[in-house]
């Protein structure tokens, strides 16, 4: 399909800086085949089911934003995959002044050597010593919010909770899975009471899914592969929960993707553990989702296409649409929407 086809005005005064507080007093704009309506995420609990099941990404952001000097050149590198005890796959900037084999010093003790270019200009990097690099970076690097945001303002210290779900766990991701920033214990209490479940599964988000879609077609788009895992007593419950006429509710487009990896031909949700690249656009036959909690997401985006793919690209144009003229808030601190095919 043509890129431009996902392409929409958004005004710059609606990329939310700031998440909610409290944050479950977010926006949520349902959408269903039947129209839209207007909530707050408070109101989760009468819009869904009594038997669904939400869907958490249980991966926790790294500072994985880095900054350094080669000699006297200075080098900004964001992890976006590890590929090894000590080696992450990492965008850089500045990157015509780093060659194979150079030394980085990203300063407090750590340095990382660079090899292996790859054809998107990232650089695999080795971090030097026998420390963990996850102790490494908590003194080196910080939290890497998307570009919309850190354009805008300086990452400080609330950052460093607000930009993490309570569901997080195992370190990992560069990017939060942001529509799970919207829920509270407070939350989950009343989901519970309303008879609604969750799980939680493991996606490593990277900060590929910041990257703008360049190709002028959908079909010249290359994902890149992050890491997930589902255990086996986690798709056997989802799999009974739906047998039972639950319905499985993503929360969050990693979620959703993880889930859709896993699932075979049946809709029977498999253990899963490896990498996936999966690029959902319209045509696409969802076998493991029955719906989707999400934030807003940007103009030609992978998430907009994916969002397009469950719901029909004229619905979720008018969706947005709406959104803009209502004054909802997009992006990663954002308001929310629900959308139920």
């Amino acid at each position: 399909m043509r890129v431009d086809l996902f392409d929409f005005d958004l005004p710059p005064d609606r990329i939310a800086l700031r998440p909610a507080r409290p944050r479950d007093s977010a926006r949520l704009l349902q959408v269903t085949p039947g129209g839209l309506a207007d909530h707050l995420v408070t109101d989760l609990p009468r819009l869904l089911r009594r038997g669904d099941v939400l869907v958490f990404n249980d991966t926790r952001v790294i500072p994985a934003q880095l900054e350094g000097m080669r000699g006297s050149a200075r080098i900004g590198a964001t992890l976006h995959k590890r590929e090894g005890v000590r080696e992450w796959r990492a965008f850089i900037r500045n990157a015509k002044r780093l060659k194979p084999g150079d030394r980085i010093d990203f300063g407090a003790g750590v340095q990382a050597i660079a090899s292996d270019r790859g054809d998107d200009g990232s650089f695999l990097l080795a971090f030097e010593g026998d420390e963990p690099v996850e102790l490494m970076l908590t003194r080196a690097g910080r939290m890497p919010l998307p570009p919309y945001i850190a354009g805008k303002r300086a990452v400080d210290a609330r950052d460093a909770e607000d930009y993490q779900t309570m569901f997080a766990r195992e370190d990992g991701a560069v990017a939060a899975p942001t529509a799970a920033l919207h829920f509270t214990p407070r939350l989950m209490a009343a989901l519970a009471e309303a008879g609604i479940g969750h799980e939680t599964l493991t996606l490593h988000v990277g900060a590929g899914t910041f990257l703008p879609v360049k190709a002028e077609d959908t079909d010249a788009h290359a994902m890149h592969a992050e890491w997930g895992r589902i255990d086996a007593a986690t798709a056997a419950r989802l799999n009974a929960a739906r047998a039972a006429g639950g319905r499985i509710v993503a929360v969050g487009t990693t979620s959703l993707r993880l889930i859709e990896s896993a699932a075979g031909d049946d809709g029977a949700i498999q253990p899963f553990q490896g990498d996936t690249a999966i690029f959902i656009t319209p045509g696409y036959r969802f076998r493991g989702i029955d719906g989707l909690v999400t934030n807003f997401h940007l103009p030609k985006s992978t998430l907009f296409m994916l969002v397009s793919a469950l719901m029909g690209l004229e619905r979720m144009q008018a969706a947005y649409a709406h959104a803009i003229a209502a004054g909802y808030r997009f992006y990663s601190y954002g308001d929310a929407s629900l959308l139920l095919p």
